[in-house]
């Protein structure tokens, strides 16, 4: 409990400090483009107008989904929360080596810094969700009190992903091998996470997702643009994500417990 308290405390004194970096991040990585921030959307829309085209044109998919609702918000409401969490899992992940500089000469706490990471990434996620919404309005889906629970799946997003890459950039500080893992895992989880479709139509698979927080973000965007549903109204998933998120805060306070001191000298 007391390295629990810590990490919050880090981040509640660094706020500031924090939320500055993360900014700062986002202004480094689009210095000396014409286009600016439009490059932080470019790569999304791409993403979605290929799949859109592969499964709706090619595949026929739409038809299996069982709604009114136009398939392009069913795809991209998969598809948002992917790019913040393939962001987390891929960078993430390794993000205490991309600011080492900040641990050896300015002594930021090391709580902090998968924190910068995270507020850059959710300034490109809000865009996201704002070109989601205004894809919903032209679909002509009416205003609908299930929007609501779009700024809460991007809170449990933000807060599970900050602590894994807490947990596994503090490990892969020490081990290359398990940095290389992590990246290694990202491919197989968007392909079997229910990314880009449905976990509903396969009962133990369903069963399985239960236990993924890929899964669980992506059905409760789905929930509030695509089939109208609370998160709640499916207590088992709700379980499943209660569950997982405990044991990685629990995981997270034990590795900061034992590599905090180690990774301070390998960095």
């Amino acid at each position: 409990m007391k390295d629990f308290l810590e990490i919050l405390k880090d981040l509640w004194n660094w706020r500031g400090q924090v939320t500055q970096l993360g900014l700062f991040d986002l202004r480094k990585q689009m210095r000396g483009a014409v286009l600016g921030w439009l490059w932080f959307f470019a790569k999304p829309a791409v993403y979605v107008g290929v799949f859109w085209f592969a499964l709706e044109i090619g595949l026929k998919q739409a038809t299996a989904m069982g709604s009114d609702a136009p398939y392009i918000l069913w795809l991209m409401a998969g598809l948002m929360p992917w790019f913040y969490m393939q962001e987390m899992l891929g960078q993430g992940s390794d993000i205490l080596h991309r600011y080492s500089y900040l641990v050896n000469k300015i002594k930021f706490p090391v709580a902090g810094i998968p924190a910068i990471y995270a507020v850059s990434t959710l300034v490109i996620q809000c865009g996201l969700v704002i070109a989601l919404l205004i894809a919903y309005f032209l679909c002509g889906q009416p205003l609908d009190i299930h929007l609501l629970q779009l700024p809460l799946a991007m809170l449990v997003m933000v807060v599970f992903w900050y602590f894994f890459s807490l947990c596994t950039s503090m490990l892969s500080a020490i081990s290359k091998d398990f940095k290389n893992l992590i990246k290694t895992l990202s491919t197989p989880l968007f392909w079997l996470s229910g990314i880009i479709f449905s976990v509903s139509g396969v009962d133990w698979l369903q069963r399985i997702m239960y236990f993924n927080p890929v899964t669980f973000i992506a059905e409760m965007y789905r929930g509030a643009v695509y089939s109208g549903t609370w998160f709640w109204e499916d207590p088992f998933a709700c379980f499943g994500m209660l569950v997982v998120f405990l044991i990685m805060v629990v995981l997270t306070v034990l590795v900061y417990k034992r590599t905090k001191e180690e990774v301070h000298d390998v960095l």
